[in-house]
């Protein structure tokens, strides 16, 4: 089967993500999950016809949430698959490439060359910022330029004065794709006043994070109607199914919403409480987050992250030296990991 498949397939490493690294333990912070387990009803009628292709009233529901028009909104199974169709709807494989800019998110990498489209980088620079020199100079052939701010693993925003700089740099030559994955933890600084001004811009969202809700693989990409018109073209003719569409809209009610403002709170409170213990430990640089997680640099990162492991306390290696990303769990997880690295290093 290895020799059938394309070469491109062949040739190519899956991303490793959390659930496929594995590990036991009874700590799980290394998924940027919620951990906040919250009921849903549904009746699972109707099971027996498909669903719409773009439901309606889960549409509507995020686009008043997003503050766009419901024409702007495109649902789809997680951001992942906006990431995809994204590139599947833009780029000619073997002719044009994406950019993205290390350490930033796996799945660019990979959706692109599972598809054939070239992919070049420009790295951030030392302080975790757009090199915009670095991307015009990198420009030719490339169709998407792909920006995640907050930025995982880095936790960082990228400044806003360079979104909108790089969005006047690809005018009229590529498309923008901010991935705003973590944007409800620090909501001001979302890019979605640009997409008035941009036609070139558009702007991935999910409800895994903030709204807790991991399992239903439910995404979203904001963009003009043009360009999600051009989406609507390659997308599956059912991609979302009738109960997760049932319980997204559920969420995205008024009580849904309150809810998961709470949540987020609750959040951020622990990150500001595990950034601050975390600060305390000689040796250790903890750089501010602006999602839920954070990253962290340790004198030897893999004996850290090993070490935790071993324990039951699942983190995640990141590809930078010596840095181990923690999610953001309960007030309890934070606790006990925070206690954990204390002792580890007394």
């Amino acid at each position: 089967m290895e020799k059938l498949a394309r070469k491109q397939v062949q040739k190519l490493t899956p991303y490793l993500s959390a659930r496929r690294i594995g590990g036991t333990g009874d700590v799980w912070l290394n998924a940027n999950e919620s951990p906040f387990n919250n009921e849903y009803k549904t009746d699972f009628a109707r099971l027996n016809r498909y669903s719409e292709c773009q439901p309606k009233e889960l549409i509507e529901a995020y686009a008043s949430y997003a503050g766009v028009k419901p024409e702007q909104t495109l649902t789809s199974r997680g951001a992942d698959e906006g990431i995809e169709l994204l590139i599947r709807a833009f780029c000619e494989p073997g002719e044009d490439a994406i950019l993205y800019c290390p350490p930033t998110y796996g799945m660019y990498a990979i959706s692109a060359e599972t598809i054939g489209v070239e992919r070049k980088t420009v790295p951030l620079t030392s302080d975790w910022q757009l090199d915009l020199k670095g991307i015009e100079a990198n420009l030719d052939n490339v169709k998407l330029v792909f920006v995640c701010s907050p930025n995982n693993p880095t936790g960082n925003l990228v400044k806003r004065e360079d979104i909108v700089s790089l969005l006047d740099m690809t005018k009229d030559r590529a498309i923008v794709v901010m991935d705003e994955a973590y944007i409800d933890f620090c909501p001001e600084a979302s890019t979605v006043d640009l997409l008035a001004r941009y036609p070139n811009l558009a702007i991935l969202r999910t409800l895994s994070k903030a709204f807790a809700l991991a399992g239903l693989r439910c995404g979203f990409t904001l963009a003009n109607e043009e360009l999600i018109n051009v989406l609507l073209k390659v997308i599956a003719p059912y991609p979302v199914p009738i109960p997760v569409a049932e319980i997204a809209t559920q969420a995205l009610s008024e009580a849904g919403l309150a809810r998961a403002k709470f949540q987020v709170l609750d959040l951020n409170a622990n990150r500001a409480y595990l950034q601050v213990g975390l600060s305390m430990i000689p040796g250790l640089e903890v750089f501010e987050g602006w999602g839920n997680y954070l990253l962290v640099k340790f004198p030897d990162g893999d004996a850290l992250f090993k070490a935790a492991w071993d324990t039951g306390i699942i983190l995640r290696n990141s590809p930078i030296d010596d840095c181990v990303r923690i999610s953001v769990g309960s007030r309890d997880e934070c606790e006990k990991t925070l206690g954990f690295i204390r002792n580890y290093y007394a």
